[in-house]
């Protein structure tokens, strides 16, 4: 019951989505169900495995392993290869079932798009904008080209494929809109911080605008902003955004250092931006939220938790982005002091602190489960969930900040 409950989640439909033909859905369908296969089947193995090579290291007298340890003897085990291989065969997969769908419907995809420009919000290019190599010296992720790929003269194909192959990425779990991250923090925000009503709002590395767009149904009054380095995300969230009929405003700038005045904003928020940036970017960031920040204004990062509130095992089974994923920041990330940067930003002592917002898609599976029987219900409330850079638990690890009032 649980499963039948979650899967019913398909990726809602909007102008700048691309059109599968029925073979390329299949093929799409197949990535998505491998992904789950490695999720379910191949990825629960390991811990088994696991117990034994520790077994074998105490045997040995060998201090307690940590994820570098555990790696080091995890590698050479065929079980692990092959969960390793199949886990990054998917990924490339989901990505190349994708293109072809972009490539076929990519006339249709220039009509909408022509169409829908200007119809509501805005969007800002920067062409003299340097993208940090951080984000072009690899395709994260292995997207084909990268985030900031300039293949696509139009700044179309680049956010496609990054929308749809996010929903594949996620199996459904980031929700029809895959805008779980950006609900989910909404959710926290609405309980947490009672009587909170922002004027204006920053996304920071909003890509295509995804957790964005949540934050204008919370806070309809509010001037939402969406930013990126990426131009080709930036304008795709603005057409996908005008495409929904939602009036966000969108513009291509570095989350390190902005354009906006001091100030201006009453919430800042990023969505699992902080693991793609690096240890020199990633101080700055705080830097600038601080200065963007109105005095009582909130900073909120959305992301994973540090490695040290996690067991060694399962910062090993995450780590496994950095290994294999192309993701170079995303371990270091998670052993950076995020308090200590965030006080050394302008945060008082004691300011920030870490929480977890839980994941609005499970919330809503679990209340749609308390139809059929609560077991059902609490088993989705309660599920494990580990899926690459979803994981672990049912919820997301948020940062909270709030700049002191008349500061």
């Amino acid at each position: 019951m649980t499963e039948s409950v979650l899967n019913v989640f398909q990726q809602a439909v909007h102008p700048l989505l691309p059109v599968a033909s029925h073979e390329e859905r299949t093929r799409q369908d197949f990535a998505k169900g491998l992904r789950g296969y490695v999720q379910n089947r191949l990825l629960p193995g390991l811990t088994p495995l696991h117990r034994k090579l520790a077994a074998d290291a105490a045997r040995e007298g060998a201090p307690p392993l940590d994820r570098h340890a555990i790696r080091t003897r995890m590698v050479g085990e065929p079980y692990f290869q092959a969960y390793a291989s199949t886990n990054r065969v998917a990924q490339e997969l989901l990505w190349s079932s994708v293109i072809d769908t972009i490539e076929r419907d990519m006339p249709r995809l220039r009509r909408e798009a022509q169409r829908l420009e200007g119809t509501t919000g805005s969007v800002q290019l920067d062409p003299t904008l340097e993208v940090p190599r951080y984000v072009t010296a690899l395709d994260i992720h292995c997207m084909p080209g990268g985030y900031a790929s300039d293949a696509d003269p139009q700044n179309i194909a680049a956010g496609a494929l990054y929308d749809r192959g996010v929903y594949l990425y996620a199996m459904g779990f980031m929700g029809p809109n895959n805008d779980d991250m950006g609900r989910s923090v909404c959710n926290y925000v609405r309980r947490r911080l009672q009587g909170f009503a922002p004027r204006r709002i920053l996304d920071l590395g909003c890509t295509t605008g995804h957790s964005t767009l949540p934050y204008k149904e919370l806070f309809p009054e509010a001037e939402v902003w969406g930013i990126d380095v990426a131009a080709p995300q930036v304008r795709y969230a603005h057409l996908r955004a005008a495409g929904l009929g939602v009036d966000v405003n969108f513009a291509q700038m570095n989350a390190e250092r902005t354009s906006f005045p001091d100030g201006h904003f009453d919430l800042v928020v990023s969505h699992i931006l902080l693991h793609e940036t690096s240890g020199r970017a990633m101080p700055r960031i705080f830097e600038e939220c601080f200065r963007l920040l109105a005095p009582g204004g909130y900073m909120i990062h959305a992301d994973l938790p540090p490695f040290d509130a996690m067991d060694p095992f399962t910062q090993f089974i995450l780590d496994n982005e950095t290994h294999y994923n192309n993701e170079p920041f995303w371990g270091a990330m998670r052993e950076q002091d995020q308090l200590a940067l965030a006080e050394r930003a302008g945060f008082p002592k004691g300011a920030a602190h870490f929480d977890t917002a839980p994941m609005a898609i499970l919330e809503f599976a679990a209340q749609q489960a308390a139809g059929y029987d609560a077991e059902a219900a609490e088993s989705v409330a309660n599920r494990e969930f580990k899926a690459g850079e979803y994981a672990p638990g049912g919820g997301w690890e948020v940062l909270v900040a709030q700049k002191p009032a008349g500061h």
